[in-house]
């Protein structure tokens, strides 16, 4: 297998450098801020988006359904349901599931939205697959009906299906660009340390660019399954997959573009052991996963012990990191990133900000995690944890979402697996 990396990269940072934000620089509370309560009642939210032009904002529940809001009051009837195409889940903890929605920039006039999904396996006649695969990833087309409030669950059209090796670093955010192409973050296929069945032994699916695993993809939907964007990296060329836009993900959770400024990319990139990552995701841009854990050079076999040097010429280092609590308690200050979004509300203090967070410090306690980004003068990124002054315990944090005026909002669960109809949705607002 080819294993050459984009050589249309960004130019190389140490991410252990100047433009990363350390956990000891993170860990005093400067933001003080509420939860204010949206709408309750959902299944772990993974996802709220409100269509351009739209007063309704839609809520992915991890079980298979788009939940309606309107006027603040979370409808009784799903907009979609396909909880029929979802794998069975694990009730105690599970990455699969609905993951992903994001509406056709021309959905006021064609009705057309894109959801990403956990289904049953496609193995496609590899019969490797078919004995030791979990599942697949799909992103599907669908296409609102008579009913305004309702999709057509007939109108379903796959645009892709990937096999899938483990339950684990599905990725699966998609939306679609300020090019009006979608993009979709696929992770680096599940387990650890990005070995192991369905992963390239040498490198790993995160530099392999001969698979869409590890990877951000971009592709035109103006005609089904898919155009291939012209300038997309590997287009035209003999050295990867031409859908791939960047490398070097291991699970891009959570992405979001800013509605400002010039509209950039930002990932929560969840990484191994040790420490977690920030990326602003870019065409051509490598970064760095099975070589580097956010940035530091990084060891398969030995993930907790990272080698002092590597080869980072290609590759792009995170504008943000903090410690993971799995292997570096000290000033720790979570286990699993979750991306979020840059703030374009009311609130002029926050105007420019990145407002992300961590799932929790704890898999066992409840202790969700939200942090300020802010990017200097120089260019360089510092963070903040946010202190929740209304709340002693933050659920676990699962996702963030933006409405149309660019307020940020916070969507959480009590539970550690997608069960029940439990969760809130928190709108986050000043403390004073």
């Amino acid at each position: 297998m080819k294993t050459k990396m984009i050589l249309k990269g960004l130019a190389a940072a140490t991410a252990a450098g100047a433009l990363v934000a350390t956990a000891a620089h993170a860990g005093g509370h400067g933001v003080k801020v509420k939860l204010e309560p949206f709408v309750s009642g959902v299944n772990s939210p993974l996802a709220m988006v409100q269509p351009e032009g739209d007063d309704r904002m839609f809520v992915v529940e991890q079980w298979g359904r788009v939940m309606t809001i309107e006027d603040g009051e979370l409808l009784d009837a799903p907009f979609l349901d396909i909880r029929n195409l979802i794998v069975d889940r694990h009730p105690d903890f599970d990455e699969r599931g609905l993951l992903g929605l994001a509406f056709h920039p021309d959905f006021a006039n064609n009705g057309k939205l894109y959801v990403a999904y956990s289904g049953e396996l496609d193995f496609q006649g590899d019969l490797g697959q078919m004995l030791w695969y979990s599942h697949s990833n799909v992103v599907a087309e669908y296409t609102v009906g008579d009913n305004p409030d309702q999709v057509d669950p007939r109108s379903g059209q796959v645009v892709m299906s990937t096999p899938w090796p483990q339950f684990n670093h599905n990725g699966h955010w998609i939306d679609f660009g300020p090019d009006d192409m979608l993009y979709v973050s696929m992770g680096d296929g599940g387990y650890a340390n990005d070995w192991g069945i369905g992963h390239n032994p040498a490198i790993g699916n995160g530099q392999d660019m001969t698979t869409p695993l590890g990877k951000m993809l971009r592709v035109d939907v103006s005609s089904l399954p898919y155009a291939i964007p012209a300038d997309n990296p590997m287009m035209g060329g003999d050295d990867g997959i031409p859908e791939i836009y960047a490398a070097g993900l291991r699970n891009a959770w959570r992405c979001s573009f800013d509605m400002g400024g010039d509209h950039a990319l930002f990932c929560g990139d969840v990484q191994q052991n040790a420490f977690e990552e920030v990326s602003i995701i870019e065409n051509g841009g490598n970064y760095g996963w099975r070589a580097m854990e956010a940035g530091h050079c990084f060891d398969y076999m030995n993930p907790n012990d990272h080698p002092a040097e590597c080869d980072q010429a290609e590759l792009t280092g995170p504008i943000l990191e903090y410690n993971n609590c799995t292997a570096k308690p000290d000033g720790c200050l979570g286990i699993s990133v979750t991306g979020g979004y840059v703030y374009r509300g009311t609130h002029e203090a926050w105007d420019g900000k990145y407002i992300f967070g961590d799932w929790s410090k704890s898999f066992s306690t409840m202790d969700g995690q939200i942090f300020f980004g802010t990017q200097g003068a120089d260019g360089n990124w510092s963070m903040e944890v946010a202190e929740v002054t209304n709340m002693d315990t933050v659920p676990y944090i699962l996702a963030f979402a933006q409405d149309a005026a660019g307020e940020v909002y916070a969507l959480t669960s009590i539970t550690t697996g997608p069960v029940g109809s439990l969760d809130t949705i928190y709108r986050i607002v000043p403390a004073e």
